[in-house]
């Protein structure tokens, strides 16, 4: 068995060191950011921080669309020797709720619009609010600049919140090792380089969005993060930015194969990267067509390793639906349900070992237990592993294949969305007795959300029809939102005596 490779990680605010000075580092809506700019504003935001949250290890949150503040938090906050919790901006005041309360945030700085929908009860008394541009103009007054840390690489640094088979969103632990050695592999396997562009579209509280922020920087590369309405804004970025790599789940890849691009925009792109759900045979052909000089990479991650797989653009032609093989500093192992190592494929449990594992769930041993467990005897690592509960095998040559999802997921556009967090919100609003959320296949979405509910007793069934889409649309974020509602006088019930949901599933997607 080969030793495992030698994985050496600095601070994670060392990333901002990495670029030539006069470098374009960030493109933000005012303007380009160099990478002496950036390590400048890193510096004040950190000596801010820790002057307002002395206490090491504390969580700061922000929810807020991309600009300065949550491309810049993640170096800060490790600088300051603080935890950074990123919230999806499209989170909804019940979500943040709970992951305010979950991580124990002592500061939430946030768009002033997020901050007013949050109600009385939201936001625990320990949290402080901040508006975003006051505390870009606090921290760029106070000129209290840090230095680069000298932090402990297996110190906590993020927690990212992604939803569980089952209840609220767990916090995904991450260390500064983690994330460093996350942007070394991907810039690595890329071949990013300083002369790239890449254009990040990805939110930012995502494993995804964050890699490529980081990795882009690993890389002295120049990142340029955009919140885009439709498509075709994304490609007019392309064309204004000079971008020549783009990164996208596969929904969004329909639609921007969708867009009728100008051939000289479409040969700006040298590289294009998918993760958050598997590429057809009839997209890649697509995506080949349309981008036929750039290499086409696909992969495979969890949030929880942060990253695990990717396919040789080389193979993508002949093997367009393969997960590829590991990446550096990750040890990748298909488990049969012996517990062996599964024969050449035969279809077994994805396990991942290496430095990239996370530290676990936040404040949630049970949940931790259930996904980190030791590495199996034939790893090369050792130590803790993440068994994914994703089914795989691997062919003669390496390659590996997704099977299926052993849990409930749904995901959709590249979200992960749990269906109880989904049922919990209808049965809150009372309309109804029973929920079971599905993801059924959908051709754009990957899935689409069908809520199958029963009025509960004494609400009449038009006035639970009519009022439940208005409260969930209240309720929850918008790519939770049921694409279609069932309504059912009652549920099928299985031989357990639990709703059927296997058969809702047939039913509904027959």
């Amino acid at each position: 068995m080969p030793a495992p490779e030698t994985a050496s990680a600095l601070p994670l605010d060392h990333l901002a060191l990495r670029g030539e000075d006069d470098a374009e580092a960030l493109v933000l809506r005012e303007g380009p950011l160099t990478y002496k700019a950036l390590r400048t504003r890193v510096a004040r935001l950190a000596g801010w921080l820790a002057r307002e949250v002395p206490e090491k290890g504390a969580r700061v949150a922000t929810w807020a669309a991309k600009g300065e503040l949550t491309c810049l938090m993640p170096l800060a906050a490790a600088r300051a020797g603080l935890v950074h919790v990123p919230i999806n901006p499209l989170l909804k005041r019940a979500q943040v709720a709970h992951i305010l309360a979950d991580s124990g945030a002592l500061l939430l700085i946030g768009t002033p619009a997020r901050l007013a929908g949050l109600e009385p009860g939201d936001v625990p008394s320990v949290c402080r609010l901040m508006a975003e541009q006051e505390a870009l103009e606090a921290a760029g007054e106070a000129d209290l600049a840090l230095p680069s840390s000298s932090a402990n690489p297996d110190d906590l640094a993020a927690i990212l919140y992604t939803s569980g088979s089952t209840g609220r969103p767990k916090g995904v632990m991450l260390s500064h090792a983690n994330m460093w050695l996350g942007a070394e592999s991907v810039a690595g396997y890329l071949g990013v380089t300083p002369q790239d562009r890449v254009l990040g579209v990805m939110p930012l509280s995502f494993d995804y969005g964050q890699n490529q922020l980081l990795s882009t920087w690993y890389a002295g590369a120049c990142v340029v993060p955009l919140d885009y309405l439709v498509p075709r804004d994304v490609m007019k970025a392309v064309d204004r930015h000079g971008i020549t790599s783009l990164g996208a789940v596969p929904p969004l890849w329909v639609q921007l194969c969708e867009v009728d691009w100008p051939e000289a925009i479409a040969a700006k792109l040298r590289r294009l990267t998918n993760t958050g759900g598997a590429l057809t045979v009839d997209l890649v052909k697509r995506m080949r067509s349309l981008f036929p000089q750039a290499r086409l990479f696909a992969m495979y991650g969890l949030t929880e390793a942060f990253r695990s797989t990717y396919l040789d653009p080389a193979l993508i032609d002949t093997h367009p639906t393969s997960m590829g093989k590991e990446i550096p500093h990750a040890e990748i192992l298909v488990i049969d349900d012996a517990g062996q190592v599964a024969a050449d494929n035969v279809e077994g449990e994805l396990v991942h070992s290496g430095p990239l594992v996370a530290h676990g769930y936040w404040q949630d041993a049970e949940r931790t237990a259930e996904r980190f467990k030791p590495a199996p005897m034939a790893s090369r690592y050792g130590g803790m592993a993440v068994w994914s509960g994703d089914r795989v095998r691997r062919d003669a040559d390496g390659l590996l294949y997704f099977v299926g999802r052993r849990d409930a997921m749904i995901k959709s556009a590249g979200n992960r969305i749990s269906p109880q967090e989904v049922e919990d919100a209808a049965l809150a609003t009372g309309l109804v007795a029973e929920a079971v959320a599905l993801g059924i296949p959908d051709a754009r979405l990957g899935h689409a959300v069908h809520l199958v509910v029963r009025a509960a007793p004494g609400v009449a069934t038009e006035h639970a029809e009519a009022e439940l889409p208005k409260r969930l649309a209240r309720d929850l974020p918008n790519f939770m939102q049921p694409r279609v509602l069932h309504w059912r006088a009652a549920m099928p019930i299985g031989p357990n005596g639990k709703i059927d949901r296997t058969g809702l599933f047939q039913e509904i997607s027959a």
